[in-house]
């Protein structure tokens, strides 16, 4: 049978995690959507990558929370992968950044970074817009780990630079890619380079609907980032996203 998930930050677990208290939302979904009652069995992840097989002590009244008691823990129904995948994209229009967010999620990366870029599709009015988005894109990343049996909730990060964040990813050691639609290697280039050691960590960046300046793909290079290009056809910026994710965990992770 297919297991009811439910999702609540390590803060609401009970001192000792004998028990654990759901949000409003996720005691909504509990009593009202899937009718579960006390004695019932449900499942409890983190976020942070840990799963509980739990029973239903009070499923709440109404707008009350739902109290169940942990018995132990229980590998999620989806392992991670062994890749720490980071996706750092351009930012892209409402639904486009959300399908990016939505399939990466399930894609497996452990984190996403929207980057500001000279040709960004999307401007942000001010902090709090930035706000908005972020929370958004985080409940999207939630939802998506839900349904896809993971335990471990991606970070989405506020906006950044893209200066900032060609030097804020992962180190030298960890592969460093960005995504070009010219002056790129092949990627089959990539597994060349790391030897008989493989990558355990890696950053891909992808760029806007409009395409990478070249002053952004030079700075990059400048950074030691591996430029890559994809075959001989033009994507969409999300649908490049998307195939970047898999194709990295096809070769450096577990989507074999």
């Amino acid at each position: 049978m297919t297991r009811r998930r439910f999702y609540a930050p390590p803060s609401a677990f009970a001192p000792g995690g004998a028990g654990v208290v759901l949000s409003e939302e996720e005691s909504r979904h509990l009593r009202d959507v899937l009718r579960l009652r006390a004695g019932d069995e449900a499942y409890v992840f983190d976020g942070e990558g840990r799963e509980f097989a739990c029973v239903v002590s009070e499923p709440g009244g109404r707008k009350g929370a739902a109290r169940l008691e942990v018995r132990g823990p229980v590998e999620p129904p989806s392992p991670e992968s062994p890749l720490a995948l980071t996706l750092a994209v351009a930012l892209l229009k409402g639904e486009k950044f959300d399908l990016v967010v939505q399939k990466a999620t399930e894609l497996g990366v452990g984190s996403i970074r929207p980057v500001l870029t000279k040709r960004a599709d999307v401007r942000l009015r001010d902090e709090r817009d930035a706000v908005k988005r972020v929370e958004r894109w985080q409940r999207l990343a939630l939802e998506a780990a839900k349904q896809s049996g993971r335990a471990r909730v991606p970070l989405v990060a506020p906006p950044q630079n893209f200066q900032t964040l060609l030097t804020t990813a992962d180190g030298p050691d960890s592969l460093r890619a960005m995504f070009a639609e010219r002056g790129g290697a092949r990627l089959d280039s990539l597994s060349a380079t790391m030897g008989e050691r493989p990558f355990a960590a890696a950053a891909a960046l992808v760029g806007p609907e409009g395409g990478w300046d070249d002053e952004e793909i030079e700075l990059a290079r400048t950074h030691g980032w591996s430029v890559v290009t994809l075959g001989g056809r033009t994507l969409r910026a999300e649908t490049a996203a998307i195939a970047v994710c898999a194709l990295l965990q096809n070769l450096f992770g577990d989507l074999k």
